[in-house]
């Protein structure tokens, strides 16, 4: 899909579900990555995420279409479009608009790190995945002295 078919998507579905006309365009930015979309404030145009587009299909692509849409109606009316306004909630209750997107990506797990690092004095643990020289750093905390703990495991 390029922008050109997507402004016409978005222009569609503000016709049939808002009953207002769409007069910005709508464009892909792959630089989005934790949302499905952005409704932007100065140029009033609305950026979508492809990688929600392609792994989830065209009905998620609506739905995340419908939400920008009601930032962007709601701002040009001047009316509350933040997500905790009550007008926003409200919207979005009516044309069937989905508050959240699909995640994206799956939350990135904390690692326990390749080396283990112990304060000698408050026994405080740091976990590093460089090795770091033992003599020229010190505990953040008591400014004690450092020393492995556990090394790679290979």
């Amino acid at each position: 899909m390029t922008n050109e078919e997507l402004t016409k998507l978005i222009a569609e579905i503000s016709r049939d579900v808002f009953g207002k006309s769409f007069r910005h365009q709508g464009l892909f930015n792959k630089r989005l990555r934790t949302t499905g979309g952005r409704y932007l404030l100065r140029s009033h145009d609305i950026e979508i995420n492809p990688a929600s587009y392609e792994k989830f299909g065209h009905d998620e692509l609506v739905g995340i279409i419908k939400h920008e849409l009601c930032h962007y109606h709601l701002h040009l009316e001047g009316k509350g479009y933040k997500h905790r306004d009550k007008d926003f909630r409200e919207l979005l209750q009516q044309t069937g608009s989905p508050r959240f997107c699909a995640l994206l990506t799956e939350k990135r797990r904390q690692t326990n790190g390749f080396h283990l690092y112990e304060c000698m004095s408050c026994k405080s643990e740091f976990p590093r995945k460089i090795r770091m020289n033992t003599a020229k750093y010190r505990c953040g905390r008591c400014s004690g002295k450092l020393r492995m703990k556990r090394e790679k495991d290979l």
